[in-house]
């Protein structure tokens, strides 16, 4: 798959698509127009056989959050729009069935830091950095703060909203913000390592288990295990859970069928 956009650029090859931000002079600024490209190239990635989504950027920094040229006096309706999209696209990243990861160096700040935290996994540069930067100007971070607060501790990320510092990534790792820094020159190899390794086996498999780990981790704890013991023992009828067992009881490589 390889679509044109504007903001953005998309490349599928193998079994990864990358998704890449493509504004560099904006420092891949989140604008509406660019919000809305993004979820049209997750949408279109969705359906296709991808096995992961390797999401990117461009330019001195992975993002720079919303972009102020937009927002300066803009009216109430418009800012509902610009943070409803936000909303939707931090949404739909968990939703997709591909595992997608997100490959990170230079700054990622606000709605550029949910962005990382909004991907199943994360990998960054040791020059990246994660902030939160609203605590300490006029405009907290409320958005930014739904997702970037569900990837780590309460304590940590009160911390990192209400001081508005930068931490640095080998920080956002010990806050459970991403998996792993690596060197600046290593990170591309890094992600598609990490990436490779948890996209074997059965897609269809990898796509429920992440619907389901989604769906449980909001869940009160009774609920969490009543939902992810109907879901586990239903899956075990699947064509790809039987081979799975059968093929490890053969010692043979599986065929999977991804459904």
């Amino acid at each position: 798959m390889s679509s044109s956009y504007e903001h953005i650029l998309v490349e599928t090859e193998e079994r990864f698509t990358t998704i890449t931000m493509n504004r560099p002079g904006r420092r891949n600024a989140l604008s509406l127009e660019h919000m809305n490209e993004l979820i049209a190239a997750f949408e279109e990635t969705a359906t296709t056989d991808a096995a992961g989504v390797i999401l990117a950027a461009n330019g001195p920094v992975f993002s720079a959050g919303h972009d102020f040229a937009d927002m300066a006096g803009a009216d109430l309706g418009f800012m509902r729009e610009l943070l409803t999209t936000c909303a939707e696209l931090m949404q739909l990243i968990p939703r997709v069935p591909q595992v997608v990861i997100a490959q990170v160096h230079g700054l990622a700040t606000a709605a550029g830091c949910q962005l990382v935290a909004a991907a199943d996994l994360a990998v960054a540069a040791e020059s990246a950095g994660f902030a939160a930067p609203g605590g300490k100007g006029g405009w907290f971070c409320h958005t930014p703060m739904v997702t970037i607060g569900r990837a780590m501790g309460r304590k940590q990320a009160l911390e990192m909203s209400l001081t508005g510092d930068t931490i640095d990534p080998e920080t956002a790792v010990q806050w459970g913000l991403i998996n792993r820094v690596v060197p600046d020159e290593s990170l591309a190899d890094a992600t598609r390592d990490l990436l490779g390794r948890a996209t074997r086996g059965s897609r269809f498999s990898k796509a429920l288990g992440k619907q389901t780990f989604n769906t449980q981790i909001e869940l009160e704890l009774p609920q969490a295990y009543r939902y992810a013991t109907e879901v586990m023992a239903s899956a075990s009828q699947t064509a790809d859970a039987k081979e799975g067992m059968a093929s490890f009881m053969e010692k043979r490589r599986p065929n999977w069928q991804n459904r």
